[in-house]
């Protein structure tokens, strides 16, 4: 029995219907992020906040449908959780090199991201991480890292100036969690602080997973410091504070971008008292002028039903400037668009203009100084370093 001529047209139709959909398929790549972050454990707030940004971002671009290499990009995240662990960093890391990511976002905390460099470097991916300030962690000279944070020494210098300077400050005990980032960034800030007039008058160590801190304040309430100075994260200063008021231990207390973060109010749990915290972070983000701030906060309230923190503007800047190589290499083979990635100059990202030096560091970052004042955190000045 022939078929029917309408059998044979449904046919043809469905043929050239799958032949359509194999094209449009031929004509898509897949694009993998890799980030990593700790997503659970003490600094799971933060390291939310920083897959939250990078989805963000990722969801942008494939609004946009951009073409690469004459293909239209689907851009999809993979997201990693290491808790801030050196040894799940590294695990996490050896998961996306297998996995063959494009590029990665991270690591968080720089205990995390300097091993994990290595394994990136040796597999060709790019690393750009948001927020370790630590210098050995660009120091490696590897061609894949990079980051868009001012380091640790500009950082230390930001604050001890501020402190001395402004606040008239010139007696500081130091509390570091012997961290990666912990420790290099109170190395950074007693440097700072000598140079500018101060004096260390203590030097105390904890580890990054403490949480009774009384022997270390009552050793410190002695030296009488005008500030004690934090190499550590908020879950470490938070807890800090609310013993240092039950000791009646009355300095202030001073950090980097580890306790910039409105998770260390509630971590103090009302201990903390308007401007007795002051800290430095990266970027000047409380510039609105042209309104894409609000828009991203605007969206990120949509996508996630919260405001985001700082380090969310970070991990989309991040994204974004991996996508904007790509874009400028027209390839997103690792190997062909580092070398545009690493002659970046003046991309406006959310966070300021990012250009990056040989190493991979951040050319001319600008420092936002923060204190914290009736429950929220407070933008006080902004510092261009050279």
């Amino acid at each position: 029995m022939k078929p029917s001529s309408s059998r044979i047209a449904k046919r043809v139709l469905a043929s050239a219907l799958a032949g359509l959909a194999f094209g449009a398929l031929a004509q898509e790549q897949t694009i993998r992020i890799g980030l990593v972050a700790p997503m659970s454990g003490a600094l799971a707030v933060s390291g939310k906040a920083n897959q939250k940004g990078g989805q963000l971002a990722v969801d942008e671009l494939n609004r946009q449908q951009l073409r690469i290499g004459g293909r239209r990009a689907r851009f999809e995240l993979m997201a990693e959780d290491d808790a801030g662990d050196p040894k799940q960093g590294t695990a996490a890391a050896q998961k996306l090199v297998d996995a063959r990511v494009h590029g990665v976002v991270g690591h968080q905390t720089s205990g995390s991201a300097i091993p994990a460099s290595r394994l990136y470097s040796e597999a060709g991916i790019p690393q750009v991480s948001p927020s370790v300030t630590a210098p050995r962690y660009t120091g490696q000279g590897f061609k894949t890292t990079f980051r868009i944070v001012a380091g640790d020494a500009s950082i230390g210098d930001a604050i001890a100036t501020h402190a001395v300077q402004r606040l008239r400050m010139k007696r500081f005990a130091i509390v570091d969690d012997r961290s990666s980032y912990g420790h290099g960034i109170a190395e950074e800030f007693a440097k700072a602080a000598v140079r500018v007039g101060g004096t260390i008058v203590g030097r105390e160590h904890a580890s990054d997973r403490s949480s009774d801190f009384s022997a270390i304040l009552t050793a410190i309430k002695a030296q009488q410091p005008d500030a004690i100075f934090v190499g550590g994260m908020y879950a470490m200063a938070g807890p800090m504070l609310r013993q240092m008021k039950q000791l009646g231990l009355g300095a202030g207390m001073l950090g980097g971008d580890g306790i910039c973060d409105n998770e260390l109010l509630r971590l103090a749990g009302g201990a903390a008292r308007d401007d007795q915290v002051f800290c430095a972070a990266s970027g000047e983000i409380e510039d609105d002028r042209e309104g894409r701030l609000r828009d991203f906060r605007k969206a990120y309230r949509q996508r996630f039903d919260m405001d985001p923190e700082l380090v969310s503007l970070y991990s989309y800047d991040a994204v974004k400037l991996l996508a904007d190589a790509m874009r400028r290499a027209d390839s997103a083979n690792p190997e062909t668009y580092l070398p545009f990635l690493a002659r970046t100059r003046d991309y406006a990202g959310l966070t300021g203009r990012i250009s990056f030096d040989a190493k991979g560091d951040l050319l001319h970052p600008q420092l936002a100084l923060y204190t914290f004042r009736h429950g929220v955190r407070a933008h006080l000045a902004t510092v261009q370093m050279p």
